[in-house]
């Protein structure tokens, strides 16, 4: 049997696609990492069989850097079981261009900066040896019994829980691993690394998609990283760490407690804030910014109860009504309206309004019609309001200072919330944030805007470039952040996000990203008892059923 490449080249279907992937790199700027089969991605290491169609895919693209930087986690946890048998790490989070992994010793030693230097320097030894990563198709029940003998319990036990008959195990010499996802065949060309101690871990730096020939510098973000620990100690006070934990709470029937405990944890944070809010009088400016589908409407409504609750009555006020008229607003290199811009508010007239309120006087508010594209004053009341009576602006641009430049710091609380996973699929396989709050936003999207998946993850890139912009850089402005992850959230969603993932075609781009999430969802069982849920989740905004929408 043939198969028909996209400039009419035939190969035998026994032949492996790294050998086809050989023949075509010149074409690439960088190392041709995977490929997809019919729109499927696969490992090179597969043969072609009688699929019609090969797209190779190189560092220049977010899936082909994931694979990237999964076969230099690969590496990594290679190295450290070589030099330090002890040791055991934990993929935790993304920092921005880096990934934060966790080193725990069972015999109690500590890692350094000078064990991190021995790892580095490993494993370069190893890029150097050009070593093979082999992959190798065993059946369930025997990867199951390899890393139960290798004491990964976790593993085995994820194994053990899902449909398929065979899985596939990654060596690299003596060493092997189950990893989620398609890894580069060799170590050759995997040079492009770095590794930094922080904080009882390493911290690995790996090229962008794209910037894929240079290692990013260094920039922590503490404040997200004390978020993330933060997010580690909830999934230890739920005693829930891995998506095996979840299953066994959900099938034992004890979902309904860690759906309770998760909530609680919820309100008893955001009560916190307002307390803070509170005790400083000074701070009448309460700005709310997070990406797309970190629950930022759900939580406003929840922080305002919470003030009323301190006897405080705030005003929320929404930038979207100072959307410059559409005659003015911006235009991206597409030449599309760019209303994510900060360039697309009336910055001068926020802060003109804000600075009035500020002072007590009387101001009426515009009114932005979406239809019509302009503002209006008519009908509008003015506002005005009382000593220390505070507002909550809810925002992109909430954390950019320039949006409220005129404002006295002092008056300014700045919050910033975002969907930071607490559950892992593994110890080596984290959930990235990214696809937590996409199947957040698939799920919304559908039940309350009418649109497809198809829809949703076709604008998803567009999304991410505006967030890149708009909001990550300001992170660490944040005076405050919240993490509106629940860590049962997968569970309700899958019943909601499969069938919409389903129904995406094989004959359109976004086929193999839908095929990715439903592998990924596939781990996750079904939870059923969303009358648990209260109606002012975070989770509630996506699902339905919430008390404030």
């Amino acid at each position: 049997m043939l198969i028909v490449q996209d400039k009419g080249k035939q190969y035998d279907a026994a032949t492996l696609l790294l050998e086809i992937a050989k023949e075509w790199q010149e074409s690439y700027a960088t190392p041709i990492v995977a490929a997809k089969l019919n729109n499927v991605v696969k490992d090179l290491q597969v043969p072609v069989n009688n699929y019609q169609t090969i797209e190779f895919i190189d560092m220049t693209s977010e899936i082909g850097m994931k694979i990237y930087r999964r076969s230099i986690i690969f590496l990594l946890i290679t190295v450290l079981h070589e030099i330090f048998p002890a040791a055991e790490i934990i993929v935790e989070c993304s920092i921005k261009n880096a990934l934060y992994c966790k080193v725990i010793f069972s015999d109690g030693t500590i890692i350094d900066a000078i064990k991190v230097d021995l790892i580095e320097a490993r494993m370069k030894e190893l890029v150097k040896n050009k070593l093979p990563i082999v992959r190798k198709t065993l059946d369930k029940e025997s990867a199951v019994q390899l890393f139960k003998k290798a004491q990964q319990i976790e593993k085995a036990n994820l194994i053990a829980s899902l449909q398929q008959e065979t899985v596939s195990i990654y060596y690299c010499g003596e060493f092997y691993d189950y990893l989620y996802g398609a890894m580069l065949p060799s170590t050759e060309h995997l040079g492009l690394f770095a590794l930094d101690y922080y904080a009882e871990g390493i911290v690995l730096r790996t090229p962008t998609d794209d910037v894929p020939d240079q290692i990013p510098v260094l920039s922590m973000q503490h404040k997200l990283a004390n978020i993330f620990n933060e997010a580690e100690r909830w999934a230890n006070i739920l005693h829930c760490d891995y998506i095996t934990d979840l299953n066994r709470y959900n099938r034992n029937g004890g979902i309904g407690d860690i759906i309770r405990v998760s909530e609680a944890l919820h309100e008893k944070k955001i009560a916190q804030v307002a307390d803070h809010i509170t005790e400083d009088k000074r701070l009448r400016i309460i700005l709310i910014a997070g990406p797309s589908s970190s629950g930022k409407t759900t939580f406003a409504q929840r922080l305002r109860i919470q003030l009323r609750v301190n006897g405080i009555e705030p005003v929320s006020i929404s930038l979207d009504d100072y959307f410059l008229n559409r005659l003015y607003t911006p235009r991206n290199e597409r030449g599309e309206y760019d209303f994510e811009a900060l360039a697309a508010l009336d910055v001068d007239l926020f802060n003109e309004h804000m600075m009035k309120l500020l002072s007590g006087k009387a101001v009426t508010l515009p009114r932005y019609n979406f239809v019509t594209g302009e503002r209006s004053w008519v009908g509008q009341e003015p506002l005005q309001l009382g000593k220390d009576q505070p507002m909550i602006i809810e925002g992109i641009h909430g954390l950019n200072e320039k949006l409220t430049e005129a404002i006295p710091h002092e008056t300014k609380y700045k919050i910033y919330i975002s969907a930071l996973t607490q559950l892992n699929i593994d110890a080596h396989n984290r959930i990235p944030t990214t696809d937590a709050r996409l199947i957040r936003r698939m799920v919304r999207d559908h039940q309350f805007r009418g649109a497809y998946a198809l829809k949703t993850l076709r604008q998803w890139p567009d999304v991410r470039a505006g967030e890149e912009k708009n909001i990550f850089p300001y992170q660490e402005e944040a005076d405050v952040m919240f993490n509106s992850a629940l860590i049962y959230e997968l569970g309700i969603l899958k019943k909601y996000a499969k069938p919409l993932l389903e129904k995406i075609s094989v004959d359109v781009p976004e086929y193999s990203e839908a095929v990715r999430l439903l592998d990924f969802l596939n781990y996750v069982d079904d939870i059923y008892s969303e009358d648990d849920i209260p109606n002012n989740s975070i989770l509630r905004e996506f699902i339905g059923k919430s008390c404030f929408l």
